[in-house]
């Protein structure tokens, strides 16, 4: 099989979707693994480490599109990449389809068989490849959060830890789930005043068995959620369902209620995001204020560490891309039941129902 890794285009997003060991584990199985030039630069990846694991160099996006059968990438297409897109082809990325209707046309009139990275799951319920980005995500958030809080950043000017006889920023941290389990890691060993609040009562002890006594639990209601938010310093969402729009969990009225200079990060914009208030933004113009609150709202907030990112999500990529490349794409989904929950569109329809329901469009099962 052609697999083709292009460079991605999206603002101040320097991972890449194949590293070289990757390459040179397709082409010892008698695969073509194509590499836009450049691809790997932001990772600290040199062409000649590709071409040195026998990958095939090529200049432009259109080689990479045009002639291979299988496309990885890191972020979903943006419109500038629509046209190159070949129809009947593979595409496996990040694909956030829930609130990007206008990809989702384009995708079903091209045929193409788009799995996202977010939609891989097990018969477990877990998210193999979404898992270590969740991870790098949720302790950024907190770094994040921590260095937007000071004064000359438009932040309330507090010390995340405060010191002896001064107060703890607190943290509200919305839904712990991996996000949240990590913002929550990272938020305790800075030694802040941490509040966790979820529906899920196991998940809450969870968080209760790992941090006996360092953190507060709280079932999440809109009572918990309006009293806490009011009282937070640093607001973190982390609330995810696969494949659907993000529920709306804190309200414009509640962001009023918060404290000036506070902050608020929310993971999951690129699914709509649970902050009522919330917009995209992106790591060169990251924040921005409303109602006397910063908003943080970076959709690639891994990218900022890009080497890391990089490594962490091509070791649970890639022997996915080895079973489609080996039996194909139809076989490999076929055969591989996480694969297959991951499939977003086939064959002219949206095949997973979360997608399809948060679209507004038809669900075709995939059998």
């Amino acid at each position: 099989m052609i697999i083709g890794v292009p460079r991605e285009i999206k603002e101040a997003e320097a991972r890449v979707a194949m590293v070289p060991s990757g390459v040179r584990t397709l082409v010892e199985r008698g695969h073509t693994v194509l590499v836009e030039k450049g691809a790997g630069s932001g990772s600290g990846i040199s062409d000649e480490d590709y071409r040195d694991a026998g990958a095939r160099l090529v200049d432009t996006p259109q080689e990479v599109y045009s002639q291979a059968e299988l496309v990885v990438k890191v972020k979903e297409p943006l419109e500038e990449e629509y046209t190159l897109l070949k129809e009947g082809s593979t595409l496996f990325t990040f694909l956030h389809l829930a609130t990007k209707k206008g990809l989702a046309r384009v995708l079903l009139e091209k045929g193409i068989t788009a799995i996202g990275y977010e939609t891989v799951e097990t018969e477990r319920g877990e998210l193999p490849i979404l898992k270590p980005m969740s991870e790098i995500a949720g302790r950024l958030s907190v770094l994040m959060a921590s260095y937007f809080i000071q004064k000359h950043m438009g932040g309330r000017g507090l010390l995340v830890s405060g010191v002896p006889g001064v107060e703890r920023a607190r943290f509200v941290i919305i839904g712990a789930g991996t996000v949240g389990l990590n913002a929550v890691r990272t938020a305790v060993g800075l030694y802040a005043d941490v509040t966790v609040l979820d529906v899920d009562a196991e998940r809450l002890r969870t968080v209760d068995t790992l941090f006996p006594g360092r953190v507060t639990t709280l079932v999440s209601n809109t009572y918990n959620v309006e009293r806490t938010v009011r009282e937070s310093d640093i607001l973190v969402g982390c609330v995810h369902i696969p494949g659907r729009k993000t529920p709306l969990i804190v309200t414009e009225d509640m962001v009023r209620g918060m404290k000036r200079g506070s902050i608020i990060i929310d993971v999951a914009v690129d699914q709509g995001g649970c902050v009522e208030t919330i917009r995209p933004t992106t790591h060169r113009n990251p924040v921005y204020e409303l109602h006397g609150v910063l908003h943080y709202g970076v959709t690639n907030i891994p990218g900022a560490v890009p080497r890391s990112s990089t490594f962490a999500l091509t070791n649970v990529t890639l022997p996915y891309i080895q079973a489609i490349a080996d039996a194909g794409t139809t076989e490999a989904i076929r055969k591989n039941r996480a694969l297959q929950r991951g499939v977003n569109t086939m064959d002219g329809h949206i095949r997973h129902p979360n997608v399809a329901d948060a679209l507004g469009m038809e669900y075709r099962p995939i059998e």
